[in-house]
């Protein structure tokens, strides 16, 4: 079965203040666990704030390091979630069942790729 590579993109600068809410949370742990009992999960994710991260980047043969926060960066890679899949269709509705346990005023976008076999 393909494999899918969900890269959960958020705006740090507009993200609910103290993060997400119990509720979410709860929510958030139903549907996950449901997608672990379905074997789609392989695993997930959050990634700290990008103040705590770095770039490192090549460029004409030279490499530079940049620690975060990376202010030019409106939307930012918050989490991950590595889902195995019969196709895109079930990717994609898993995908947007995770979209929809967040409230209305958080902004999310996934985005979703298949990993290349091999």
């Amino acid at each position: 079965m393909p494999r899918y590579m969900s890269l959960i993109r958020v705006d740090e600068n507009n993200a609910p203040e103290g993060g997400p809410s119990p509720e979410l949370m709860q929510r958030m742990g139903v549907l996950l666990e449901e997608m672990t009992k379905a074997g789609v999960m392989l695993d997930t994710g959050g990634l700290l704030p990008t103040a705590e991260g770095t770039r490192v980047r090549w460029e004409g043969g030279k490499i530079s390091v940049t620690d975060g926060p990376f202010t030019e960066t409106k939307e930012v890679i918050g989490g991950y979630a590595l889902l195995q899949c019969k196709d895109r269709a079930e990717a994609v509705e898993w995908t947007t069942r995770f979209l929809k346990v967040h409230e209305d005023h958080w902004t999310v976008t996934v985005e979703l790729r298949e990993i290349v076999a091999g």
